[in-house]
């Protein structure tokens, strides 16, 4: 599933290509997700894409009111948005309009410049929504920081005051916004902190690693234009490249690039977990450490 980079890189090959585009019209083929398809073909007829934006995994296409009269009902005189999450296979690109359509094309956003803004997905995982201002801020209520932008003193907080997992604290997207298992994997084999340690039993230094290398990792990611592992293209159909520079995804098996021991895999809430054992070494359990301090 396309996370923080490789939205990144969708948002801003789309803020490069249409911004400043009108909507013309808007054809729908399959809409299961989608949450409320009469709103696109109602709503978006008219208004200019003002700005494309990311936020957590989701995109944000901003915009502006329609070109109706004021006082129109539903709130289109007023700005609004389109929310967009890509899912596993989803794809968002502007093409020609007589460029043949891609298979599992579901959505068609004709555009004012001959092009358009095509969605495809062939597993139907994403999320497609018509949000007010209002609706929208109340979509976003609950999601946590950016961690690209996280202060350290609050990614402290939200990361070494909890007694969870710090792979689960990395997924939770009420904690950071944005970071899955891949990244979350990569910057604990940075920071060489074992997934299944609480984020209590972090030292101050190792929250503060763990901060550096993660925003690291991201921003790398970033402009890898993300990792590619089967179906993410980004806004121009190219595939990323930080694939490549993978240290522990996916690398179960392998020698670690570190110290050169076995990377191992093991599930930590619910996820598969890649990691060095050596380099990471696994938390001890608190009946093993009491037995110690009665010995």
């Amino acid at each position: 599933m396309p996370e923080l980079p490789e939205v990144e890189t969708v948002a801003r090959g789309l803020q490069k290509s249409i911004v400043g585009r009108r909507i013309l019209s808007v054809v729908l083929g399959k809409t299961d997700f989608i949450d409320d398809p009469s709103a696109l073909e109602q709503h978006l007829p008219g208004r200019r894409i003002e700005a494309v934006e990311r936020y957590g995994k989701f995109m944000l296409l901003r915009l502006s009111p329609s070109r109706q009269p004021e006082g129109t009902e539903n709130g289109d005189a007023a700005p609004a948005s389109l929310l967009v999450h890509l899912g596993m296979t989803g794809q968002l690109a502007p093409c020609p309009a007589a460029h043949p359509c891609a298979k599992h094309t579901h959505v068609w956003f004709r555009l004012d410049d001959g092009r358009e803004l095509r969605y495809t997905d062939p597993r139907r995982f994403g999320r497609m929504a018509y949000l007010t201002s209002a609706l929208l801020a109340d979509e976003l209520t609950n999601f946590g920081a950016d961690p690209l932008q996280v202060s350290a003193q609050e990614f402290a907080q939200r990361i070494g005051s909890r007694g969870s997992r710090i792979k689960a604290l990395l997924l939770d997207q009420t904690v950071l916004r944005g970071v899955g298992n891949i990244y979350a994997d990569e910057s604990l084999w940075r920071a060489k902190i074992h997934p299944a340690r609480q984020g209590t039993q972090l030292s101050k230094k190792q929250v503060a690693t763990l901060r550096k290398v993660l925003q690291d990792v991201l921003q790398e990611a970033i402009l890898a234009r993300g990792s590619s592992i089967s179906d993410f293209l980004d806004a121009e159909g190219q595939p990323g490249e930080y694939q490549r520079r993978h240290r522990a995804y996916g690398r179960e098996g392998k020698r670690c690039f570190r110290c050169k021991a076995t990377i191992r895999r093991v599930i930590v809430a619910g996820r598969s977990s890649y990691f060095c054992p050596q380099c990471q070494p696994a938390p001890r359990s608190p009946r093993r450490s009491r037995r110690k301090r009665l010995a």
